[in-house]
């Protein structure tokens, strides 16, 4: 069949049209959109634990201006990125991972991380690891957020068993998010292991159900489909700072008044086999460097390791971590225990809730 010429005309019309539009997409990609590489290319590939998105997306500009490398993120829950390091092994895709505890060691115990390489002497002993294999990238705790129509302020352990948060209240799974895992840990601190399972076997009367992801629930909180769910203070402070998001923080109390959270680091290490080595070492420096550190307060709301930094969170008022922990007790766990324990305890408490 013959096209006529003004058809034909038309198609080739059509077709100039695709292929500028294709060219524009490849030209805004190379230079600037996600994906892109930088100078020669390079992209790293940053999978990382949900929380920290707004402090990375100045950082990384900031990063490729200096630089010209570029920095994709890939945000889970900190169980969902060590197992897609894990699939991945034989065609590794990530080049760093940043991940909270006990995530971190177990990807280091499943021979998932590398030597950084990077300078390290201003973190303590108790935020890297001995081996050189990661560093605590932000200082994070967990904690509890409720919607703004409830007082939480007083709230304990046992009020959020009451049948008024039936379906309202729901914490990320133990054993999938680093947030959920802490919330096991913690309880384990307070009542015992027995103890821990006989309160969360109570508490799943309320529970919505499983999820891997803590980020996911703060916007469920946020417009009320949730009262009550768990956090961490850098993520949720930063939510109600820069979002306006209509929740607050608190910490349950124990039967005797006292408060408590579990330390919860954001650490960072080198993936093995990351295909872009020397560029991620380029970026772990920068983020580890003091300039860069000391915005973690006033920008991510999270607090620094740094030897020459760790007077700055020690004061404050209003919407910081310092004020926020105010008379609250930090548990410090030895994750690497926790970590040889965990797959039992995570078996011991599905079996409790019915799971």
């Amino acid at each position: 069949m013959r096209t006529s010429p003004t058809r034909l005309s038309r198609i080739l019309t059509r077709t100039a049209v695709l292929v500028v539009a294709a060219t524009a997409v490849a030209a805004t990609a190379a230079c600037g959109g996600t994906g892109s590489g930088g100078s020669g290319g390079q992209t790293v590939t940053v999978y990382s634990a949900d929380g920290l998105d707004a402090w990375y997306r100045t950082r990384f500009d900031k990063f490729r201006a200096e630089t010209g490398i570029a920095v994709d993120v890939v945000a889970a829950g900190s169980g969902e990125v060590v197992n897609r390091l894990e699939k991945e092994q034989s065609n590794p895709q990530a080049d760093i991972v940043v991940t909270l505890p006990p995530f971190i060691q177990k990807a280091d115990a499943a021979g998932l991380l590398q030597p950084l390489g990077v300078d390290t002497s201003a973190f303590p002993a108790t935020e890297k690891d001995p081996n050189g294999r990661f560093v605590s990238l932000a200082g994070n705790y967990l904690n509890f957020i409720a919607n703004n129509s409830v007082d939480a302020s007083k709230l304990t352990w046992e009020d959020l068993l009451k049948p008024e948060y039936r379906g309202k209240l729901q914490y990320s799974t133990p054993g999938q998010a680093g947030d959920g895992t802490a919330v096991l840990i913690l309880l384990q601190q307070l009542r015992g292991k027995d103890g821990a399972l006989d309160y969360l076997k109570r508490l799943q009367v309320n529970n919505v159900g499983p999820s891997a992801s803590t980020g996911k629930l703060q916007p469920k909180v946020d417009k009320g489909e949730l009262l009550i769910a768990n956090g961490d203070v850098q993520m949720n402070t930063e939510s109600i700072t820069s979002k306006g998001s209509k929740f607050g923080i608190f910490f349950p109390a124990s039967a005797d008044g006292a408060r408590h959270t579990v330390a919860l680091p954001y650490f960072m290490g080198l993936a093995k086999g990351a295909p872009h080595a020397d560029a991620a070492r380029k970026l772990m420096d920068y983020l580890l460097s003091k300039e860069v550190q000391q915005t973690l307060g006033p920008d991510a709301f999270a607090v620094s390791a740094r030897t020459d930094l760790t007077g700055a969170p020690a004061t404050g008022s209003g919407t910081t971590p310092a004020a926020l922990l105010h008379g609250v007790q930090v548990v410090r766990p030895d994750w690497t225990q926790v970590l040889v324990g965990l797959n039992d305890d995570v078996a011991a408490y599905e079996k409790a809730i019915g799971g």
